[in-house]
């Protein structure tokens, strides 16, 4: 049963579904958060996507939790490169905004909604050693979350899907050499000021951006929202110093909302993500809450602003060059 108001959904069910998916990730987050984050990103996917749709369709976590864990993989490999990575990040998205207009090309829809964030976030991870591990967890997390998706019934949904529209692949590499502007300045804008997670500028940019315009700006005001609002709330938890289980069951629960919320039109998602990744960093000890809160909501809504900027940037020379390029060929 699902309850809510105009854009926020409840579901009691996807509540109970997310405990049981969050189940391992506590316990690991009680023992070590080093592996329990990962398990818990892993299973968040599924979290968030519920059970619609019958079983045979549900192997779709397991994708998502490949794409997952390959692209923070690759993030992992750029990071002690930053002369390399910045120019790599703005050549992926373009490669991968290109490839998403190809109806053949299946995986390229989902690595622009989330593998090209996932390679952002590998940029924090501290070694390839750790990127491989991470990833891996991810995976192994995403396979869990599969196998308890079969314990649950089918779910149908009669109303007809409308066909995936393909954009024309000029527009999508325009767009690429748009998001890959916003994602390479603010990789840059990370290793510049030697953060300890550069690739969180990167990730949010590369979350809040879409082709449509209208549609940027309504997700970019709502992320970052919901990831002061989400930074708020882990930060005042981490100033009473909680004990293990205490986080563990953090981080449960934050599983638990982002699966009972799936529903909702508002984009309250990083809300959860948020409370899980400032928990887990603060178990480091290396710096104060204050500390991490500056730093995880300074660069996010510094990723935020470039994606802005780079949509409003980007349309208008293309406009210019292709204006002057129709004047010359006349």
């Amino acid at each position: 049963m699902a309850s809510g108001g105009a854009g926020l959904t409840w579901s009691w069910r996807n509540f109970a579904v997310g405990i049981v998916f969050g189940a391992p990730a506590a316990i690991a987050t009680a023992i070590d958060p080093s592996v329990g984050l990962p398990l818990a990103v892993g299973v968040l996917p599924a979290a968030i996507l519920g059970m619609r749709g019958p079983r045979a369709e549900r192997v779709r976590i397991i994708l998502i939790g490949f794409v997952a864990g390959a692209s923070m993989f690759v993030g992992s490999l750029l990071a002690p490169l930053p002369i390399v990575a910045v120019p790599v990040i703005f050549a992926l998205c373009v490669l991968v905004a290109g490839a998403s207009a190809d109806a053949h090309r299946r995986l390229a829809p989902l690595n622009l909604a989330l593998g090209l964030p996932l390679v952002g976030a590998g940029l924090s991870v501290s070694s390839p050693a750790s990127g491989a591990l991470t990833g891996l967890l991810l995976l192994t997390g995403s396979v869990y979350a599969w196998l308890v998706s079969l314990l649950w019934p089918s779910i149908h949904d009669d109303a007809p899907r409308p066909p995936r529209r393909l954009a024309q692949r000029a527009a999508m590499v325009r767009y690429g050499v748009q998001i890959g502007l916003a994602a390479a300045v603010a990789a840059a804008l990370g290793f510049a000021l030697g953060a300890d997670h550069p690739g969180w500028g990167v990730t949010a940019a590369l979350l809040v951006s879409r082709p449509d315009e209208a549609l940027l700006h309504s997700r970019g005001l709502a992320r970052s929202i919901a990831v002061v609002a989400g930074a708020i709330v882990a930060c005042a938890v981490a100033a009473f110093e909680p004990s293990g289980p205490v986080l563990a069951l953090l981080a449960v629960a934050a599983l638990a909302g982002a699966a009972a919320t799936s529903g909702s039109r508002w984009y309250v998602t990083a809300f959860f993500s948020t409370i899980i990744v400032l928990s887990l960093l603060e178990l480091s000890g290396e710096h104060t809450s204050s500390y991490w809160f500056a730093e995880r909501v300074g660069l996010t809504l510094a990723g935020v602003a470039l994606a802005f900027a780079a949509a409003w940037i980007a349309p208008r020379v293309g406009h210019a060059l292709r204006a002057r390029h129709r004047s010359i060929a006349q």
